[in-house]
């Protein structure tokens, strides 16, 4: 018997169905001489610091740097406490009985790195040592799975790959987990969220807000004039920006005066615009930001929807082109296209003419090619579904279609010796402009009358325009992933930019999930389209912007070496090494540094040990050394305590009278808290003794 284990139940059912594995199974599926299981995701990631005896946040335990790496199942919250997810333990007892009936295993996570992570965590942590081979497919058809399966390829051929995704896995534990306790110890209240990628993301948004906001517009002036010829009206703006409205005013009364202008000059020349390269996971998300509001995280999730559903090749590439092999079936996937109703009149004409041949390149192509249709027409899909396949059908259609092809005419004016220019366009060739059937700004035609060098033309009117310069507009999701992926173009040192060159940070299959990450950690918020920092994703950024940990170029740095590691180009065990030193000098930092983001301001010692502080979380307040027990729940009858309250208690014993509480049968009542003996919080009612915070109450 062969075992075949997929990323989810849905790829595993697709899988199944083609080699006949019909008999269902608790947590796998069986026929055919093969068995078909499947993970949910990560099923095993890296211990927590707990389980190598390290609780609570403590100085003396940072940096923390594990020998060797422990796996664990996925772990639930309970309680206060984490546990092994019970799910995860079945399903991890069920791969591991297949594991030690079969003869071999064939691997169908996903075809990218974290599918090989997925597997092998899921491999090593049960100490299995069957052979493997590699089911790499980049669709869901049934035709990709069959021809997969005949084309089965070594498993150690992917050992690099497994090595960068365990690199990077590693690298994000360590600099994670390190900076998030350092940063959280410095602040001495809450806990803050600090990350390799996330924190130079964190850094790029707050550096646009801050400039944005901290930028002081200029006014100027321009003179602009209208005049006509044939029946056409067309207006010019002067090339010249007047810094005060007097010197505008007195160009534009001369000009007024004058009452003619005069044609220097007329250049008529054709412009060629390449169509689009086909979509990259990136490339995707940015269009379906601007175009259609979707986040990042929302694009991902429909486009691997209908992966899953088999019309959409494998999401998470970084590739736009296609390899010689695939570009031979794009005739039948744009026949295909004939049927959609929305493209039939493209998907007519386009096979009776050359395609372009711009995104095919066996070079360019990386584990996976660019976003392509499959040769399933959809059915069923949601309205949101169809608009991301829409756009992917769409940017096929261009992608492979001549170019459009424009008459640029650009005419210089004179008029009371200032210059003044105009720029006409006319679209003689729509070429892949006529897929998406809507008007495209850059390509609006602004029509010009024939005009000749030393015309003269009367003026129709003239007017001073005030205008004021703009600052970098507020990053939104689709301009963050620009700077996320292109952030290599930026960097000063010329050596380090030609190394990276196009290198960004993240990866395509991540970013999306960092941009999430930074609006769970109540970092960022959405205004409209922009992305705004919060006060505490400011005060973070305020703390950390000058520190390692921010260093957009070191992290590029990092993700270039992981590249490498795939390709075998580098070694794992040095970026490892070299990661653990990074990752020293950034706790030293943060531990350094100060950060004020308490919410009162207001610091007291706690009563119970009286030598460290109180620490105020959103649901608790409680001592700072993590040796001692003391902890109050902001939640006592009903009422959220707030940081006030809780600090007349620690160092007066006791509140003024607080209004509102409930009892258990839902009563109100109002009464005054005190701090007990055994240092927890009981009720003082008026001309009554205090009641303890116990279910046998003195009465």
């Amino acid at each position: 018997m062969k075992v075949i284990i997929a990323e989810k139940p849905s790829v595993a059912q697709a899988v199944a169905s083609v080699v006949g594995a019909r008999q269902r199974k608790e947590g796998y599926l069986m026929g055919g001489g093969y068995a078909v299981t499947w993970a949910f995701g990560h099923l095993v990631g890296l211990a927590m610091p707990e389980s190598y005896g390290l609780s609570g946040f403590r100085r003396e335990h940072l940096p923390i740097l594990p020998q060797e790496f422990r796996l664990v199942p996925r772990q639930v919250r309970e309680g206060k406490a984490y546990k092994d997810d019970p799910g995860v333990v079945r399903q991890l007892g069920v791969i591991r009985e297949l594991f030690d009936r079969c003869e071999s295993i064939i691997v169908a996570t996903d075809a990218g790195r974290e599918g090989e992570l997925i597997f092998r965590y899921v491999y090593n942590y049960l100490g299995c040592t069957k052979p493997f081979a590699r089911l790499w497919i980049s669709s869901l058809t049934n035709k990709a799975i069959r021809e997969g399966l005949q084309n089965l390829r070594e498993g150690s051929l992917y050992d690099s790959l497994y090595l960068s995704a365990k690199a990077r896995s590693e690298a994000d534990w360590l600099v994670g987990i390190n900076s998030s306790q350092a940063l959280s110890l410095a602040a001495g209240q809450g806990v803050f969220s600090l990350g390799r990628v996330q924190t130079p993301t964190l850094a790029m948004i707050c550096s646009r807000y801050r400039e944005n906001r901290q930028f002081e517009p200029r006014t100027y002036f321009r003179i602009k004039l209208s005049a006509a010829k044939d029946g056409i009206v067309f207006s010019a703006l002067s090339q010249n920006r007047f810094d005060d409205l007097d010197t505008a005013t007195a160009k534009f009364r001369e000009i007024k005066d004058g009452g003619t202008l005069a044609v220097t000059s007329v250049e008529h020349r054709e412009a060629v615009q390449e169509p689009p390269l086909l979509y990259d996971l990136t490339a995707l998300q940015k269009e379906a930001n601007s175009k259609l509001d979707f986040s990042a995280d929302k694009t991902l999730t429909l486009a691997q929807s209908l992966y899953e559903k088999k019309v959409l090749s494998y999401p998470r590439t970084g590739s736009c082109y296609i390899s010689e092999d695939v570009f031979d079936e794009i005739p039948s996937r744009i026949m295909l296209l004939r049927q959609y109703p929305r493209f039939t009149a493209t998907a007519s004409v386009l096979p009776d003419a050359p395609l372009n041949r711009r995104p095919v390149d066996d070079a360019k192509v990386t584990d996976h090619h660019a976003l392509l249709i499959t040769e399933n027409l959809p059915e069923g899909l949601s309205q949101d579904e169809q608009a991301i396949y829409e756009m992917v059908a769409a940017r096929l259609l261009e992608a492979f279609l001549p170019c459009c092809v424009k008459e640029m005419t650009e005419v210089t004016l004179s008029a009371g010796g200032e210059i003044f220019t105009i720029k006409g366009v006319v679209v003689k060739s729509a070429g892949w402009r006529a897929v998406r059937g809507e008007p495209e700004e850059e390509v609006e035609e602004t029509m010009l009358p024939e005009l000749q060098t030393g015309e003269i033309l009367p003026l129709l009117a003239s007017e001073t325009v005030e205008k004021q310069t703009k600052p970098k507009p507020l990053h939104t999701e689709s301009s963050l992933l620009s700077a996320m992926e292109h952030c290599g173009r930026e960097i000063g040192d010329e050596q380090l930019r030609a190394g990276i060159r196009e290198v960004g940070i993240g990866t395509p299959a991540t970013r999306a999930a960092v941009i999430e990450t930074l609006f769970a950690r109540d970092y960022i918020r959405r205004d409209k389209k922009n992305l705004v920092p919060t006060e505490k994703g400011l005060a973070v950024y305020d703390t950390v912007k000058d520190k390692k940990i921010a260093d957009v170029e070191m992290t590029a740095a990092w993700e270039n070496t992981l590249a490498k590691i795939e390709t075998g180009e580098a070694d794992a065990l040095s970026f490892r090494r070299n990661i653990e030193v990074y990752t020293a000098q950034i706790v030293t930092e943060l531990l350094a540094a100060t950060l004020d983001v308490a919410p009162s301001g207001e610091q007291c010692t706690c009563p119970k040990c009286r030598k460290s502080r109180i620490l105020f979380f959103d649901k608790v307040a409680k001592c700072a050394d993590v040796d001692c027990s003391f902890t109050l729940f902001r939640n006592k009858g009903g009422k959220i305590l707030t940081d006030g309250q809780i600090i007349e208690l620690a160092t007066k014993g006791r509140t003024p009278l607080v209004k509102g509480f409930k009892s258990r049968e839902g009563k109100s009542f109002d009464a005054a808290l005190v701090l007990n003996p055994d240092f927890t919080i009981g009720y003082s009612f008026p001309d009554r003794k205090p009641q303890e915070k116990k279910s046998g109450r003195k009465k």
